[in-house]
This record gives structure tokens, C-alpha cells and sequence, in this order.
């Protein structure tokens, strides 16, 4: 965008800089500067998919059929996709009423408050910032698998099991540098290499599936056993629907990237349930290209650096693993680039709510930006790579309780705002007096509370691992620190204030409530 554009915008719109208005704080004129209008609908329903389908689609079927068998795994994610449909109906309607950056951080001040809004921002941020680290070790990953000669050079140490080297550091820093600079020379860029990526991505993964099913040595035959003989099919498959939170994820980039829409705001529920759809269409296609590659269970059980390449190249030679290498190529920089973009947006709205440092709330005086959101990202991400893929592992498999809450805290304002069929519609809140509505919102907290009990329960198969929950006990440590350091600040804003700093409207009346 050229100066003259920039002058021409209006003083709501305009980005703050050194030249223009002091940056935007509470108690003078000064409004925080809103995000550009930029993103078509089918680059944001790409930003959702690329951010949902991951590397995890091609590295992990053969791990998650070893706990569940090929039909417990489809039937996991699938029934684990239908559940985030419901939480997903809950998102559209709020992404529609509150067509702003911050998704579940900006629901959650509607409906329970600030203190509960920056213990929902707190594990969003942590997980999305993880989820971008984990992506570009992803890649440094693939490079072990492809030129091992090459990333696995300069051993420095090991962590947790896991030898660390130089290569795939200086490979996973390239990387996230690449989408940082990416991200800050706009959302219209991002946007438009993530809707070419998914294009090639989806590609790939049709590719691979009608090829195995083709190939001599492919065929459903090789799916038998239907489900893994050493587990029960029922806690097999509950094991898969508890992976839902992280695997589905990228869904709720709609919600964060909702003030950049370019279109209608009332068409963000169809694309978040789209979105959701292709993404376990996708997961099932690779689970399934790759238990009919071969005879399922001989991956098991190997000290296999990626069983599903095994599989395919079994059965497709090496066309099937350089076309499944662009497959996972465009799915770690459709999660890299999806999640810089969620991350940034969230840090943009804690920013302008003043939980955190105001610059947080900056935008690029040039390209319209958050860009210190994204710088902050840049430099956690930075430090990952050096502390190892399993540790990492931890930090992302605590993360995922967050995204619970998340969802949780978002079905129960979706449920709070909606009234039922007859009753008066509050203002504010048009099309609210729906019973569906309210009665899909009241299932989507009770799929929230039974993703929680999944992840936390004594005793379930998805409970999460000791290290992650000792993880998870130390960010809620930080978290209360840092929260004790903003409270002081944090009294001096006025609920009036944070709500059109944040939601650009005052709250709904009905809905208006202290913590």
C-alpha cells in the first residue's frame, strides 16, 4: 500500500506511525488502529484448512492406527470432526455478531469478563506460538528423512531423547523467518500462497490415495484387521476423538482473521463447517492411502524414521514419495502461515485490551499489520528449535487443554446470547432467537467438557503425559505472574473502554456482567 492510500484511509482505519497520532491508549481520542479489509472467502477458509491439515495428516496415520486400527482411526477423527462441527456452529454466529481480531479472547470478554478472557488468551497464545515452532521442526524433520546427509550435520546435544543439530536448527529458524516477513508484508499475501498451497496440497493427497488404491501392491485388502487387536475398539476410537482439539485446530483462524474480511461476516459459519469437513475429509483420505499400502500392521512395531513414506513408496515407488513430500511440504507452510497469522491477531486484541504491552496493538505503519505480534512469535519460535522435537511435543500436547477451555468459554457465551425461538430479541445481537442455536451451543459445551475430561481424566486413554502436565502447571505459574504485573493497569481501564477498543461496539446489554 503506497502513502496516498494510507492518508486517504479514515482515522478508524488508519494505522498509527511516527508521524501521524500518538499510538492509540485509553483516555485520550486516539482509537487502536483497525486491520485492513483484504481477505476473500477462499482464502480464508485456506487459511483454516492449511492451518487443520498439517504435517500430522502425513507423519502420523501409522501412529494412530497402532492405537486405534485403520477403521478406529477413521471413525475417531471423523466422529471427532463432527464434534468440532457443533463448537464450529457457536464460532460463526459470534465471528458474525463480533466480526473482530481475537476470536475466542474477544467472545470470552463478552460473555465472562476480562479475567477469564486473559486466562482464554493466555493457552490460545501459547498454542498457536507452539504449533508454528512445531511445524517448522516439522520441516527440519523432513529434511532428515530426505537429505540426511545434509540437516543432520553439526550434532550439538540431546534433550529428552531427541539429538539436536545444527542443520535442522538453522533449517526451522529459515523457515520461520521466510513466514514472519511473509505475514508482515500483508494479509492479501499470506493469503493469497495460502490458498495455492492448500490447492497443491489437496492435489497431492488425491494423487497418493488413487494411486495406492491402483498400485499392484495396494488394495483395502491390506486394512485387515479393522481395528488393533491389542485394544479395545471403543477406547481405541475414543483415543482418535480426543486428538480432535489439535487436530482440527485451524478452524478458529476464521474467527481471528474476521476483521480482515473482505465479504459478508454471516459467511463465516459455512466456511468454518466447510473447512472442517475438508480437513477430516483429508485426514481420512491419508489414513486410509496408507493402511491400504501395504498390510497395515508390518509398520508397526519398527524404528521407522516415517512409516507412511515407507507405505506409500512401497506401493507408488519413489513417485509416490515426492509427491507425498509436497504433500507435507504444503501442509507444514499452510500451518506455519495459518498460525503466524491466529497468533499475532490474538496478541493485536490483548494489545488494545491493555493485558498486554499496548505496542502488542501496533500495526505496520506500511502494510497494515500487527507485526509486533508477529515479531514475538518469531522470537519464541526462534528459541524452540534448540530445545528439542520432544520437548516441544510436550509444550503442544499441554496446549492443547487450552484450546478446550477455549472452545468451552466460546459455546457458553454462544449459549448466553442466544435466546429461544419467541422470545425478544436483545439488541445487539440480530438473529439470536434461534432454539437450534441455542440448543447446538449447549451441545457444543458439553463436547468442550468431554474433551477436557478426555485430556484430564484419571485413567483415560488420552490422558495427558506427566511432562506435559508439569508443563502445564508452569505456564499457569508464568501466566499468574505476568497477570499480577498487569493488574495494577489493568484496573485503570474502564469495561466501556476495553470493549471498543476490542469489539469496535459497546457490549450487548444483556450481556454485560464484571468478572
Amino acid at each position: 500500500m503506497d502513502p496516498q492510500d494510507l492518508e486517504a484511509r479514515s482515522a478508524v482505519n488508519s494505522p498509527p506511525s511516527a508521524t501521524d497520532r500518538p499510538p492509540a491508549k485509553f483516555g485520550n481520542t486516539g482509537e487502536p488502529a483497525r486491520l485492513q479489509k483484504s481477505l476473500k472467502p477462499h482464502w480464508v477458509m485456506s487459511i483454516a484448512l492449511g492451518s487443520a491439515v498439517g504435517w500430522g495428516a502425513f507423519v502420523l496415520p501409522v501412529d494412530w492406527m497402532g492405537t486405534a486400527g485403520p477403521l478406529g482411526a477413521l471413525l475417531g477423527l471423523a466422529v471427532g470432526g463432527l464434534l468440532m462441527v457443533l463448537i464450529g456452529v457457536s464460532y460463526g454466529f459470534l465471528t458474525r455478531t463480533f466480526p473482530v481480531s481475537g476470536g475466542a479472547f474477544a467472545y470470552t470478554l463478552v460473555g465472562f469478563g476480562r479475567n477469564h478472557a486473559f486466562v482464554c488468551a493466555w493457552f490460545m497464545t501459547l498454542g498457536y506460538t507452539s504449533i508454528v515452532a512445531l511445524n517448522a521442526s516439522a520441516l527440519a524433520l523432513l529434511g532428515r528423512r530426505i537429505f540426511p546427509g545434509v540437516v543432520e550435520q553439526g550434532y550439538l546435544y540431546e534433550v529428552a531423547g531427541w539429538g539436536v543439530y545444527l542443520g535442522e536448527v538453522v533449517v526451522a529458524s529459515v523457515a520461520l523467518l521466510v513466514f514472519a516477513v511473509v505475514n508482515i508484508r500483508g494479509a492479501s499475501v499470506s493469503g493469497r500462497f495460502q490458498f495455492v498451497f492448500c490447492v497443491v496440497m489437496v492435489s497431492a493427497v488425491l494423487i497418493i490415495l488413487i494411486g495406492v488404491l491402483l498400485s499392484p501392491q495396494g488394495g483395502l485388502s491390506n486394512v485387515d484387521p479393522l481395528f488393533a487387536p491389542e485394544t479395545a475398539p471403543v477406547a481405541g476410537v475414543l483415543a482418535i476423538v480426543a486428538i480432535a482439539p489439535w487436530a482440527y485446530i485451524g478452524f478458529d483462524n476464521i474467527p481471528q482473521s474476521a476483521e480482515e474480511f473482505d465479504f459478508p461476516e454471516k459467511k463465516a459459519g459455512r466456511l468454518i463447517i466447510w473447512s472442517l469437513l475438508a480437513a477430516m475429509a483429508l485426514y481420512c483420505a491419508m489414513i486410509l492411502a496408507t493402511a491400504s499400502a501395504r498390510p497395515w500392521q508390518e509398520l508397526l512395531g519398527e524404528n521407522r524414521v516415517w512409516a507412511t513414506a515407507d507405505a506409500v513408496t512401497g506401493s507408488m515407488g519413489i513417485t509416490g514419495l515426492i509427491v507425498l513430500c509436497v504433500a507435507v511440504s504444503m501442509g507444514i507452510a499452510t500451518g506455519l502461515n495459518g498460525f503466524f497469522v491466529a497468533g499475532s491477531r490474538v496478541l493485536l486484541a490483548m494489545g488494545r485490551a491493555q493485558i498486554v504491552p499496548s505496542a502488542f496493538q501496533y500495526v505496520h505503519p506500511r502494510h497494515g499489520t500487527p507485526y509486533v505480534g508477529i515479531l514475538f512469535i518469531l522470537a519464541f519460535c526462534l528459541v524452540a528449535p534448540w530445545a528439542g522435537r520432544t520437548a516441544l511435543e510436550w509444550i503442544v500436547d499441554m496446549a492443547s487443554i487450552g484450546f478446550t477451555f477455549a472452545f468451552l468459554y466460546t459455546c457458553l457465551c454462544a449459549y448466553k446470547a442466544f435466546r429461544w425461538s419467541g422470545q425478544e430479541e436483545p439488541e445487539g445481537i440480530e438473529g439470536s432467537c434461534s432454539s437450534w442455536r441455542k440448543l447446538t451451543a449447549g451441545a457444543g459445551v458439553l463436547v468442550a467438557v468431554a474433551f477436557i475430561a478426555l485430556l484430564l481424566a484419571p485413567g483415560s486413554p488420552a490422558q495427558l503425559s506427566t511432562p506435559s502436565m508439569i508443563a502445564m502447571g508452569i505456564w499457569i505459574m508464568v501466566g499468574l505472574v505476568f497477570y499480577l504485573m498487569r493488574y495494577r493497569h489493568s484496573t485503570t481501564v474502564r469495561d466501556e473502554d476495553m470493549d471498543r477498543a476490542v469489539l469496535n461496539r459497546p457490549r450487548p446489554a444483556h450481556m454485560r456482567r464484571g468478572d
